[in-house]
């Protein structure tokens, strides 16, 4: 070895050569393998081989800062960090399909609390992304190496300017293969493939900054932009539906039915119904058939700020835990100024998705959460009380409450990655894909739809049938994306973008005892609920900031945005993650520009909910109000 060989491993460039080599592959291959990034031409494969250089050698290169003695146990925490965030992403894609945020870290004490959810997330191969971490430690343990050279300023200089030359690269490339890349904020998967998930972090970051300034920065002129633009598409479709006041002083029972997605209703596996009394209850009730989740990384929390409020959620993390503070006009609160009792039943822990302070917020007057719930070994299952003695137990609840109530009950044993105990299982034998969380998809559905039964049993041997409406409505998907393959068997169709949008259909279910139903085509969202509520119960809501329309109103738009920015017509269906526009009736791509009003119409309308909730600007709803009836007196 010669003199100039010996320098370089004694100054630590060796190591730290290495460490890069290491980091970066890792990263690649978690890139390659881990994500769904749909690699579509040779440049977005450079571009994915050159996207972790820059970041890990401008965090790296941190480690040189540190004195001497502090450098090795500097570069050790930073690359052990580094490792985290990529193995994190990792187990996070498995089940969301999804990208970790900042505001979805503030959500930490969630997986405390999903058990058997998290544990089947961890794969054996997975230790390699830790053997790395091994390597180097225990190289640093032994040979005391440095891990890069002394420090000199020179030396920061060339790994700063490498990481930046690397960046500035990768960001030209990113851009020229999607151009407005860094305001497509929505789609994390474009900007993790092109930016790589390193720099993504850095660039989620800054626009949580930037998210956070939003309410110091806002005032009223922004709130009044956002109700002329509800009140003329209000306007467009009219305020009262045929429906309106048919369910006047009823209660009102919700049932969120955790991941169910619309596939189910009326199919068979092995030659048994997957839900059989979902299946007879749409014989008198009205089925609404294009009925989709609007939900994002909020998942069921998502769905509940979105039925309440008719607000979207949020673009990254979810509102009841990054804006749980700001003002809302939900449902909860309104009925309640109309003599309700609201409230709401799950058999989980009341910090959960931080429902103990939101639902105050919200309006809601009580949470019946884990505490006031009989909890044992054998009545749980994954990670909470099982639906079936979750109703059961629920009903001396709902026998004191005083009527008329709002009452929403939130199932979970449909949870991902679908287990049940082997005498619940027996209801129905698993799909043969292969997949074992699609296979045993099947029996907790049809557990789930037992549970429903048996719901409906007890409301009316309490007597609390007759004058209650029921609402029941799938919270989100349970099947992603990374589950493909066996979807395909299941629908025996290929899962292109069209068949993905169309999967984000989740059943609504509307009973009204006494009353006769029928299947609703209209095409809608969870966003168009509170409406339909309030107008079923004959409640006027005049100058409200809402998105959603009365989905029995004749005229209304026959669309639904989703949080992606995609769009659903009776016509039409706009994949923005592809940005690929179909014809519904054919089911074949056509030319995008066909689409064009509705991507356009889907940014406004998603850009101005985030500006209700970033800005917090229903704050300055009693004011606006008041300007306003000054003005009519006035003229």
């Amino acid at each position: 070895m010669n003199i100039g060989s010996k320098k370089l491993l004694n100054k630590g460039w060796l190591f730290f050569i290495i460490a890069v080599l290491f980091l970066w592959a890792k990263s690649y291959y978690a890139l390659q393998n881990a994500f769904t990034l749909n690699i579509e031409n040779g440049l977005q494969q450079f571009i994915l081989v050159l996207t972790p250089v820059s970041s890990i050698l401008f965090f790296l290169g941190f480690s040189l800062f540190f004195s001497p003695k502090r450098r090795n146990k500097a570069f050790l925490v930073i690359y052990f960090i580094m490792s985290f965030v990529l193995y994190a992403n990792v187990v996070y894609f498995r089940f969301f399909n999804d990208f970790i945020t900042l505001p979805v870290l503030m959500q930490y004490k969630n997986f405390t609390d999903l058990g058997g959810s998290t544990k089947s997330l961890v794969h054996p191969k997975d230790m390699l992304y830790w053997i790395d971490v091994l390597v180097l430690g225990i190289w640093l343990l032994r040979k005391k190496t440095q891990p890069a050279m002394e420090f000199r300023k020179r030396t920061v200089a060339m790994i700063y300017a490498a990481a930046l030359g690397f960046g500035a690269v990768n960001l030209s490339l990113a851009e020229a293969e999607r151009p407005q890349l860094l305001v497509r904020t929505f789609d994390r998967a474009k900007l993790v493939k092109l930016l790589g998930i390193y720099n993504y972090h850095i660039y989620d970051s800054v626009m949580t900054v930037k998210s956070s300034t939003r309410r110091v920065l806002a005032d009223s002129n922004e709130l009044t932009e956002v109700l002329n633009y509800v009140n003329s598409q209000q306007g467009k479709m009219g305020a009262k539906g045929e429906y309106f006041g048919k369910a006047k002083g009823k209660n009102v029972v919700l049932v969120s039915l955790e991941s169910t997605q619309n596939f189910v209703i009326n199919k068979k596996l092995h030659g048994k119904e997957v839900t059989p009394f979902l299946n007879d209850l749409i014989e008198d009730s009205f089925y609404f058939n294009n009925f989709y989740h609007n939900t994002g990384q909020g998942k069921t929390s998502d769905s509940e700020f979105i039925i309440d409020n008719s607000l979207y959620g949020l673009p990254r993390g979810a509102v009841f835990t990054t804006n749980e503070s700001n003002e809302y006009n939900a449902t909860p609160e309104i009925l309640k100024d109309e003599g309700y009792t609201p409230v709401s039943f799950h058999g989980n822990n009341d910090s959960f998705w931080n429902r103990d302070i939101m639902y105050k917020t919200l309006g809601y007057e009580h949470f019946y959460s884990q505490e006031e719930y009989n909890i044992t070994e054998e009545n749980t299952v994954n990670y909470g009380l099982k639906d079936i003695p979750f109703f059961k137990q629920s009903m001396p609840m709902v026998e004191k409450l005083e009527e008329p109530y709002y009452a929403k009950f939130i199932t979970m044993t449909n949870h991902y990655p679908y287990l049940l105990n082997d005498k619940d299982m027996k209801m129905i034998e698993p799909a043969n894909t292969g997949d074992g969380s699609v296979d045993r998809y099947f029996q907790t559905m049809r557990y789930q739809d037992e549970s429903i039964k048996k719901f409906f049993q007890l409301m009316k041997e309490q007597g609390e049938y007759k004058d209650t409406i029921f609402v029941l409505y799938g919270d989100h998907y349970g099947i992603s994306e990374n589950h493909n393959r066996a979807m395909s068997e299941i629908l025996n169709k290929e899962i292109r973008p069209f068949e993905h949008i169309q999967l984000q259909k989740v059943p609504l279910i509307i009973h009204i005892p006494g009353m006769e139903g029928k299947t609703m085509e209209t095409v809608g969202g969870q966003i168009d609920l509170k409406p339909t509520i309030l107008n079923l119960l004959g409640i006027e809501q005049n100058n409200a900031v809402q998105f959603g329309t009365d989905l029995f109103a004749e005229n209304r738009a026959n669309m639904t945005i989703l949080r992606d920015g995609s769009v659903v017509t009776d016509q039409y269906i706009y994949a923005a993650e592809s940005n690929k526009c179909y014809d519904k009736e054919t089911q074949e791509k056509i030319n995008l520009k066909t689409c064009k009003p509705l991507k356009e119409k889907a940014e406004k309308e998603l850009k101005y909910s985030d500006k209700v909730v970033y800005g917090d600007l229903l704050r300055y709803k009693d004011s606006e109000q008041k300007e306003g009836t000054n003005k009519g007196n006035q003229s």
